[in-house]
């Protein structure tokens, strides 16, 4: 079913899935395993690098000359965007969400490294229209440009992760991981749209939970059970996916996206003195922090065994010394 359709080879796959030793004691809780997604291997690598396999390989099935895309201008997508535009010997032009004073740095310096070209909006500016904008242009001189929704996330982008769904369980089966939970960031809705998908479709079996990094739940189960949908169509079979799977957890979102909460400046610290694994306070941070919130209640309990799926996003860091700063006073 996935193998039907086009992949172009952007990741370096598998991706490692470590047993969290340390982090386990520390937590007292359930076993906690960490599917490292943030080694794809793109650009400092990342989630989107899964979903850009599909998309870049349908851009190229449409003959495309450009790749345009969007996000914030810290954007851990636009960034893998950009590599994958260079890898496969395309251009891309990246609408970006900020102020023009932006720091040249983090993933902003990153896509202009990369050969990307960069247009800052402001948030009056609806990007999806100035996407349509530069594409147009790009038309009119003859050039064939590719419209990349914010984060990868469609129906093409979410094979990624139905694809990494198999990954996933032959890892499971051949370390013997009888896994119960699995939590990941929860921002555009593809990758969870992917993850559930796939895990209905190849036998999974676990719950599956997207920690919100932003808005709220019910906008994010909206939006990822439209994506699911879309994507069974995409297969042409019916979507086996019940409305309760869906599971969003906006309880860790705290003032609003790209803003760090204490709680997952705890969680960077936590894994990075537990197991030297870096989180971003954008997305894996909030999300990590959903979980070991859900330790902590009981929610979690020794019983259960649980995977992390790290999404990337360590160029961030770079981009959030002063939040990131407190952890560093003692």
């Amino acid at each position: 079913m996935i193998t039907a359709h086009p992949r172009y080879h952007l990741a370096t796959l598998p991706t490692p899935l470590q047993f969290a030793e340390r982090l386990t004691t520390e937590l007292g809780g359930p076993r906690v395993y960490i599917k490292r997604d943030d080694l794809t291997g793109l650009a400092f690598g990342g989630n989107k690098t899964r979903k850009l396999e599909y998309l870049v390989a349908d851009a190229l099935r449409q003959d495309a000359t450009h790749l345009i895309t969007t996000g914030a201008v810290q954007s851990n997508h636009v960034r893998q965007t950009a590599a994958a535009a260079a890898a496969a010997g395309l251009a891309s032009e990246l609408v970006l969400v900020g102020t023009s004073d932006a720091d040249l740095q983090g993933n902003y310096l990153l896509d202009r490294l990369l050969g990307g070209v960069t247009h800052i909006i402001g948030p009056e500016v609806n990007p999806t229209d100035k996407m349509e904008e530069l594409a147009a242009d790009l038309r009119h001189q003859g050039k064939r440009p590719y419209v990349i929704p914010a984060g990868g996330s469609n129906a093409v982008g979410a094979l990624g992760y139905v694809a990494a769904m198999l990954e996933l369980n032959q890892q499971l089966w051949s370390d013997g991981v009888p896994a119960t939970h699995l939590y990941h960031a929860a921002g555009s809705g593809g990758t969870q749209a992917g993850i559930v998908l796939g895990t209905a479709l190849y036998g999974g079996g676990y719950c599956v939970t997207g920690v919100a990094v932003s808005g709220t739940s019910s906008d994010k189960v909206a939006r990822a059970s439209a994506i699911v949908q879309q994507t069974a169509d995409l297969f042409g079979t019916r979507n086996p996916i019940v409305p309760e799977a869906v599971i969003v957890d906006d309880s860790q979102v705290g003032p609003g996206y790209g803003i760090a909460t204490p709680a997952c400046l705890e969680a960077i610290e936590l894994l990075a003195h537990t197991e030297g694994i870096l989180l971003d306070p954008v997305y894996t941070a909030k999300a990590f922090a959903g979980l070991v919130a859900d330790v902590r209640s009981g929610r979690l309990t020794s019983n259960d065994t649980v995977i992390f799926l790290h999404t990337g996003g360590t160029p961030a860091l770079f981009a959030k010394r002063e939040e990131i700063a407190p952890l560093l006073a003692g």
